[in-house]
């Protein structure tokens, strides 16, 4: 793509070819959302603190007993319900650090760019050079351009005099095109590149590194259906001529016994009951003494 290219006087000068995946592409809102917030959370220091009722100075002895006296419940003088006492659930120090992938930091630089070009807040300028730091003349310039609202100026490396022509001037800003990010570009409204820092935003973002892709899979011919694989069979013995089987003998019925007659069985005798032993009664006096 052309960048239409001025002087210092606000002269056109012939257009320069820009890298198109740079300074053309269709903008990812998505993506330099996602940059922006990072960018916002990288800068929070999160050295904000508050003590506990375990770091606050003061007695822990209970403040008064606990039943009796008709007042409140209370503990230790360190309580978050006291005065002076301890914050509960307060700040402590952590990181608010974001990481964001290498290609979406890229993508959403160059979504940024192409999105200035597209609106028309991106002027380039062939050179700037100062021979001593001055304010007014950078002022000048800024007029002269048309760029009168916040603009942030982007050279090729780090220069020392558009920097100090710069510093007291509110909503201008100076940074070298390796320092490029979505966040200054997005707080200011107009954005001034010299044809140096062009060259250098192409080299850092654009090229083969901006074209770059995974290999394409190459097209595979259609895979013909093969046929099953055929079972392979064991080699078998050859078969041996068959054995005359005997046949099997009937079996022998058994001879059918006469019925015997079956013999009386004789009856048990009823046990006899064994009588108890007793001494015969004595009749007479003179009989117990002979039987004694």
């Amino acid at each position: 793509m052309k960048l239409d290219v001025v002087d210092t006087e606000g002269k056109r000068l012939d257009p320069i070819d820009a890298d198109d995946a740079v300074f053309g592409i269709e903008p990812n809102p998505f993506v330099i959302h996602q940059a922006l917030l990072a960018q916002l959370a990288n800068r929070r220091t999160g050295t904000a603190k508050t003590k506990t009722r375990g770091e606050v100075a003061g007695s822990t002895a209970k403040v008064r007993r606990q039943k009796g006296t008709g007042r409140a419940r209370l503990g230790a003088a360190r309580a978050p319900t006291m005065r002076h006492g301890g914050i509960a659930f307060g700040p402590r120090p952590r990181s608010f650090d974001q990481r964001l992938p290498k290609r979406m930091r890229r993508l959403a630089i160059r979504s940024v760019l192409s999105a200035k070009v597209a609106e028309g807040s991106l002027r380039v300028l062939d050179a700037l050079a100062f021979e001593k730091p001055r304010t007014k003349e950078m002022t000048s310039l800024l007029q002269t351009l048309g760029l009168e609202r916040s603009t942030l100026v982007v050279t090729e490396a780090a220069d020392r005099g558009a920097l100090v022509s710069a510093r007291n001037l509110k909503k201008i800003n100076v940074l070298p095109a390796s320092y490029l990010n979505v966040g200054d570009m997005l707080s200011h409204q107009n954005l001034l590149m010299t044809v140096g820092a062009v060259r250098q935003a192409e080299r850092l973002w654009g090229g083969e590194r901006a074209t770059r892709r995974r290999a394409p899979i190459p097209e595979l011919e259609p895979v013909r259906a093969q046929p099953a694989p055929r079972a392979r069979r064991r080699p078998t013995a050859p078969a041996l001529p068959e054995a005359p089987v005997a046949e099997k003998a009937a079996p022998r019925r058994r001879r059918a016994t006469p019925a015997t007659a079956e013999a009386p069985v004789a009856e048990k005798p009823a046990p006899r009951q064994r009588r108890k032993a007793t001494a015969p009664e004595a009749t007479t006096p003179e009989e117990g003494a002979a039987n004694a």
